[in-house]
């Protein structure tokens, strides 16, 4: 009887693992999923936010192209004002594709090559 119920245990475990791992995937497909349809039904419209700077808690300044200008506003909790026009040729471009931020991959490959040179100047260290 005692090893029927540790088998029983183990077989629970296994399961429930099994069933957390199936919930995980399934979460990320349909985030994934939910993402690329929120991004095509913004694609192809006359705005785009360029790009957005944060300057206190509630306070932005965006760079917002508006068909074929580019308008700079400040945007705070409860405004938004309009600063001007910026001319096209004034903007940098941006290295990174997409919303201007670095993937993960590459976020994790840099961080596991930071680690990697601390550790080997630990182990120089310790000859």
């Amino acid at each position: 009887m005692i090893l029927l119920s540790a088998s029983d245990g183990y077989a629970q475990l296994i399961t429930m693992l099994i069933v957390f791992v199936v919930v995980l995937a399934v979460t990320a497909f349909v985030t994934r999923w939910l993402a690329n349809y929120q991004k095509s039904q913004n694609s192809g419209r006359n705005t785009e936010i360029i790009e957005t700077t944060r300057l206190a808690n509630n306070k932005w300044i965006q760079i917002v192209r508006v068909g074929k200008t580019i308008k700079v506003l400040a945007i705070s909790k409860d405004d938004v004002t309009y600063l001007g026009d910026i001319d096209p040729a004034e903007l940098k471009e941006v290295k990174n594709s997409g919303s201007g931020m670095s993937s993960f991959k590459s976020m994790f490959e840099k961080a596991k090559s930071k680690d990697n040179n601390s550790s080997d100047d630990a182990e120089e260290d310790k000859l």
